[in-house]
Order: structure tokens, then sequence, then C-alpha cells
């Protein structure tokens, strides 16, 4: 019998949710057993996820949960987007969790959020659908949570501006086929006024995906390390204003470490749920190991923690729905998520002994998936910072 602690999303959350939340935690659930898990063992060999699993994930309407019906979206909130996430990373392939994600909630939303009308037109239609597939590119070999620190530079040249630098650990770097990138405009003013976010489409001349990077975990997602040599991009390209760059990428910051926060516990929930199933399983020294009091009250401590992590996202999500600024609470979620995604998956692999530390063991591909969650979208020393700036 799977083990499951009690716990029933759709029931224990109804105070943050509505029904055609618990309809799309549903659904996403019912994909996961059906479209993922039976086949991303191959997607961790082959290093991405299908774009026939995205489409699907499109016409399914997973990508546009937060845009207007105007484009084919639902226009629901922040709610359905920790619904989203949250089920994804319980699938336990945080890969092709990532992957899609990073399209919905740390790429595309740069678009909808600061995209002319003409722009959004072009492009939210095909985000939507999962037909174009959407990545970010402001982290730099020297320039990862300090985003002021970026290099890339774009110059004005009549009617075009020319990229040059390059991007590194980018997310669907390899297989994007849109991508939103920072670049200083401005290289004598001040790092906050002089950062421009631009679209670059994949067959811009002058860009080019320079490698694909071998990853610890997330085997599943594609990642790049991208060029850019004059990369000769329309004016019309400038997403938003010009030299707002930076309030921009901190303002999708929020949505982006919200949404790891919910996947990190999603993965949490899955990591202890196959724990206590193996302990119950397990025999060791005459008996199962959940017989042993040490093994269960440990997992019943983190179950807990677990617990209290999840429902601090859920009540940010409402929060931020209703139109609050919540920095310190995302700040929060980031830093206690994605340390308690480690401590749970270390606690697990320890309770699976020997077998957790097989590659063939699903725990043993978890723990080297959540590692990055303390690291990706502000490292938790970053996200301490925040909270100690608002205390």
């Amino acid at each position: 019998m799977k083990a499951t602690l009690g716990f029933d999303a759709t029931t224990a959350s109804s105070f943050f949710f509505e029904e055609e939340h618990h309809m799309l935690r549903a659904q996403v659930r019912r994909f996961v057993e059906e479209e993922i898990k039976p086949h991303a063992g191959q997607w961790e060999k082959d290093g991405l996820t299908p774009r026939a699993v995205l489409r699907k994930m499109g016409e399914l309407g997973f990508f546009g949960i937060r845009y207007p019906a105007e484009y084919g979206g639902s226009d629901m909130d922040e709610r359905a987007t920790v619904v989203l996430a949250e089920e994804l990373g319980r699938s336990t392939y945080a890969g092709v969790a990532i992957t899609a994600l990073v399209h919905t909630d740390m790429a595309s939303v740069h678009v909808f959020n600061a995209g002319s009308a003409a722009q959004k037109a072009r492009y939210l239609p095909g985000v939507i659908s999962g037909e174009l597939i959407t990545a970010v590119a402001v982290t730099e070999p020297d320039a990862g949570s300090d985003v002021k620190g970026i290099r890339t530079t774009a110059r004005r040249e009549g009617d075009h501006y020319l990229l040059n630098g390059s991007k590194m650990f980018i997310t669907n770097g390899v297989h994007a086929d849109l991508y939103c990138v920072a670049a200083k405009t401005e290289a004598a003013g001040p790092a906050s006024q002089s950062v421009t976010m631009f679209l670059v489409e994949k067959d811009t001349p002058g860009f080019r995906v320079s490698r694909a990077l071998d990853k610890h975990g997330w085997r599943s997602s594609d990642t790049a390390e991208l060029s850019f040599v004059d990369a000769r991009v329309p004016a019309d390209a400038v997403l938003g204003e010009e030299g707002r760059g930076f309030y921009a990428i901190m303002k999708n910051f929020q949505n982006e470490r919200l949404v790891l926060g919910a996947m990190s516990m999603g993965e949490a929930q899955a990591a202890i749920e196959l724990t206590v199933d193996h302990a119950r399983e397990r025999k060791a020294f005459g008996a199962p190991l959940w017989e042993k009091q040490v093994i269960r009250q440990r997992l019943a401590e983190l179950a807990t923690r677990v617990e209290a992590g999840r429902q601090m996202i859920y009540a940010t999500a409402a929060r931020s729905a209703a139109g609050e600024d919540l920095v310190r609470e995302v700040s929060m979620i980031k830093s206690y998520c994605g340390e308690l995604v480690n401590e749970v998956m270390y606690a697990c692999v320890q309770f699976h002994g020997g077998m957790g530390f097989m590659s063939e063991s699903t725990i043993e591909r978890m723990a080297r998936d959540a590692r990055v969650q303390s690291i990706g979208g502000g490292a938790t020393e970053v996200m301490l910072e925040e909270v100690a700036k608002r205390m």
C-alpha cells in the first residue's frame, strides 16, 4: 500500500484553493502518471524532454494557466502556478519539471509582463500551445545571483542592436526557440539602470549555442552556454523599456522563487512517501525498518516540516494573487524549501541503505536533482540576506 502520510492536497488545502485549482491538480497528476513516469527514464539518458511531450502539455492548457484567454490561456493566478509546480515536482523527474516551469514561469513571463501588444500577439499563442519554447538568459560566468554584474552588452546601430557576450547555465538553452536575454545598453550608467531585456530568436545571426552542458542532476532538461558575437537583433526586440531590465528581472525573480519552493516541496513529499513505503517493506534485524523508532520519527519530523513549508507557499501564493508585495516571504520560502528538500533527500537516501546509492533507484536520482534547489534561482545565502534586509 502506497504511503501518503495522511496528506491529500485536494482536501487539505481547500482554504487557499478553489475547485478549478483542484481540477488542475488532478489533471497534472494524471498526466505525470500516464505521460511522464513511464518514459522519463529514457529522457534522462537523452538529456532533454521531447518537444512532443511539451506540445501535449500545451494542448492540455498547462502552459497557459497564467495568461489571458485572448492568447489561449485560462487567466488563473499564482495559486495555479503553485499547483503545477508542486505536482511536477512530485513526478520524481525534476528535469522534466524544470523544463516546463522555466518555460511557463521564468522565461515567457518576461514577454507577458513587459512585452508590447505586438510582441505578445506574436509570441504568446505559441508559448501557450507549446509550439514555441522559451528560455531566459541572465546568468553569466561571473554574474549569477548578482544581476548587476552582467557584462553582455547591446550597442545600438541604426534600427538594430548588436549583442556581444556570453550566458551560462541556461535551462532550455539548447532547444529553445525564443530567448529573453539581459544585456547592458549603457556601459557607464548605474548597473540598475543600464540592463535591458531583449527577445532573441533562435536563428538570429551572431547568436549560437556554444555548448550543451553536462549536469549533476536535472538530466532530462537541456542546459547550455550561449554566445553572442555581434548578434543582430531589431530595435523592436527590446522587451519593455531600455535600461529597466534589472527591475523586470527582480520582479520575475519573485515568481520564479515561489515556483521553485513549490517544486521543492513536491519533490520532498514524493521522497518521503517513497521512503515510508521502502521502510515498511525492507527488513533489517528481523523486522521492517518502519518498526525502528528512530526512522519513523525522523520521517515524521521531516513530513511535519514539509507540510509547514507547503502551507507557507499556499498562503503566500494566495496573498500574492491578492496583490501583496511579498519579497520577504518569497525569500524565506526559497531559502527554507531549498535547504529542506536537500535535508529530506539526505535522510531518504540514508534510509534506503545501499540501494539509495545505486543509479537504478529513484531516490538516487531525486537526491541529485534536489541539490540545485539551494543554488538556482537565488542561492540560500542570497535569500537570507534579502530576509535580513527586511528585519
